[in-house]
């Protein structure tokens, strides 16, 4: 049976998906990458050859969970420069002015459609605040398969402590306000997202389109991890075919 013919014959049920933001549906990659410039530009002095990495190492480094410090000293800076350089980095990374840059992953609404159109409940959890939420889902035009209720992210003035903690707490918010499903989901990209879902009992598909390589995903037990959550849809719209 192709994978057509079974999305066909099968219409979900009770069936949920809660989605991160950026990783599955934005990339964040220009972004962060756009700041490691910046960062670089304000510690460099006279004294300084700075060794700018490309795109693909950097991004490779960042997926790797290599400390920002050493991404840094990597570059050519003095570890001063380089506690400094981390510093900045958290301060400028999540910005307003930066937001910009980000990216809509391909394939990304392609994929929703599909979850949706099999009658796959979405959700929507991330890091991100309200404000920079909304405009990213008004340039992306992805809320229309979000409604307001279905939004799990942070106030514009909550306090954040660490995504490992913050979104654990988001996920148990989510438990007491959504429908009991059959069969829930949670795709993501980060070692937060799998501690979420673990905490909940619930499955999680890690993609690799995100801020995690393999082995930084591989170490939370995820059911699966794939590419994109094009090919994340895919797998819960097999599952479900075969078990439905």
């Amino acid at each position: 049976m192709t994978r057509a013919v079974a999305q066909d014959r099968y219409i979900a049920q009770d069936v949920g998906l809660i989605a991160d933001f950026d990783g599955p549906i934005a990339d964040v990659s220009e972004r962060y990458y756009r700041v490691y410039h910046e960062c670089l530009d304000r510690m460099q002095d006279e004294d300084t050859p700075i060794q700018r990495l490309s795109k693909s190492e950097f991004w490779g480094l960042k997926r790797a969970r290599v400390p920002e410090q050493e991404i840094g000293k990597r570059s050519g800076l003095n570890p001063e420069q380089a506690r400094k350089f981390a510093k900045l980095r958290r301060q400028l990374v999540h910005s307003q002015p930066y937001l910009k840059y980000d990216q809509l992953i391909p394939g990304a609404i392609a994929a929703l459609d599909r979850a949706q159109e099999a009658g796959i409940e979405l959700t929507l959890m991330t890091m991100r605040r309200e404000r920079e939420l909304a405009e990213a889902l008004s340039r992306f035009d992805v809320g229309r398969f979000f409604p307001d209720e279905r939004r799990y992210c942070m106030g514009d003035d909550d306090v954040k402590t660490a995504d490992t903690r913050d979104k654990p707490r988001l996920m148990a918010r989510a438990m007491t306000e959504l429908p009991q499903y059959e069969r829930l989901w949670m795709v993501g990209d980060t070692e937060a997202d799998a501690i979420a879902a673990n905490s909940q009992g619930i499955q999680f598909i890690g993609v690799l389109s995100g801020i995690r390589d393999r082995p930084s995903l591989q170490a939370h037990h995820p059911y699966k991890i794939v590419n994109t959550l094009s090919d994340a849809v895919d797998v819960l719209l097999d599952t479900l075919s075969v078990n439905g």
